[in-house]
């Protein structure tokens, strides 16, 4: 699945958070940066919601700050709106 720029405020990311999306971002699960990323812009914003969408954590939890941070920066991104 292809991101689109447009409907997801990339721009509001980091410039580290906006590389590898195609890589995983969780590789215990090998979960995708962009999977995580639509599952927040779909309304997850916690990150028991995105272990539950995605898996994403669910291993050894080395990827839990990145996915904090996608969450502060997506959803403070959407509250803007």
């Amino acid at each position: 699945m292809k991101i689109d720029p447009v409907t997801i405020p990339l721009d509001k990311l980091t410039p580290v958070l906006k590389k590898d999306l195609d890589k995983n971002l969780c590789v215990c699960n090998e979960v995708l940066k962009k999977d995580i990323i639509n599952a927040i812009v779909n309304g997850a914003s916690k990150v028991a919601e995105i272990k539950t969408q995605t898996y994403a954590t669910m291993g050894t939890g080395c990827c839990t700050q990145q996915v904090e941070q996608l969450i502060e920066c997506l959803c403070s991104a959407e509250m803007e709106k």
